[in-house]
């Protein structure tokens, strides 16, 4: 579900283009972003952070939820950081990027994500890390860019069917707040929030045999809504073992002491989580 707050070839940079932004240029081409600073994707203005080193290991990217941005991930990109190249950016209509000027799909998102990895990864792996709606947005955008994507960590990522489990849960004859909850969260999906994103229903793809890890909140904060709470959480849950389907190597992993926020209400799951996936194709590079 998507809630706002606690509710709820590649793009290389020269030297001279990225001079405000790099640290400058070695015998291999350009440095890679340290820092938070705005770069240009598809004629757009996209606020990104990174931060952390190193080799033969790939770059987490990390996704942040619906009404959130990459200031949310501070705590976990730090010390993620320790270990791993990790980047963190604002989607169009969120934090300090642009304004999406226009109806967004998950085509164009992607187009952006792409962007963002092209420029900060520097043509290595990355791992995508996302809650929420970042969740659901990695989620499709993997398996149809393999050769960039070689691991997926879920972080209570929306489910993919998100709108018709809250039609079929919550009844058009519903009033109240089970009847306010579906319609916010309708709204956002049908694009009405302000990144002006259309989240429709579909089904899991397949991005092969990458590492995949999904956590899902332990706390079921959901069945406190009253009449329809019990059926929510349900469908939610039902909701991360679709996310499954994304590989034959994937992982559910319960977060026992924690709501929505699982990588701030239990931040050493999210981390070990990442980190395991980001280990796994370390293997390999």
């Amino acid at each position: 579900m998507i809630r706002n707050g606690h509710a709820s070839g590649a793009l290389a940079l020269s030297c001279a283009a990225a001079a405000m932004a790099l640290a400058g240029c070695d015998e291999a081409g350009a440095d890679l972003l340290t820092g938070t600073a705005k770069i240009q994707v598809d004629g757009k203005a996209v606020n990104v952070s990174c931060s952390g080193a190193s080799e033969h290991r790939p770059t987490i990217i990390l996704l942040h939820g619906g009404g959130d941005g990459l200031d949310k991930f501070a705590a976990l990109q730090g010390r993620l950081a320790e270990k791993d190249r990790v980047c963190s950016y604002d989607r169009l209509g969120a934090g300090a990027s642009d304004q999406p000027g226009g109806p967004q799909t998950f085509e164009t998102t992607g187009k952006i994500l792409t962007g963002v990895i092209d420029q900060v990864a520097g043509g290595g792996p990355v791992v995508l890390a996302g809650h929420s709606l970042g969740g659901l947005i990695a989620g499709r955008y993997a398996p149809a860019h393999q050769d960039k994507v070689e691991g997926l960590v879920l972080m209570d990522a929306t489910s993919p069917s998100q709108g018709a489990d809250l039609n079929e849960e919550v009844p058009a004859s519903a009033t109240g707040i089970g009847a306010q909850l579906r319609d916010q969260t309708q709204a956002v999906l049908s694009g009405q929030g302000p990144e002006q994103l259309a989240v429709p229903d579909g089904m899991v793809a397949s991005a092969g045999d990458i590492p995949v890890e999904v956590i899902t909140h332990g706390k079921q904060y959901l069945a406190a809504l009253p009449e329809y709470g019990p059926g929510l959480e349900r469908r939610w849950a039902e909701g991360q073992q679709k996310w499954l389907a994304l590989s034959t190597d994937s992982k559910l992993t319960t977060a026992a002491n924690s709501e929505h926020y699982i990588y701030v209400d239990e931040p050493d799951v999210a981390i070990q989580a990442i980190q395991r996936v980001a280990d796994q194709i370390a293997e390999n590079m």
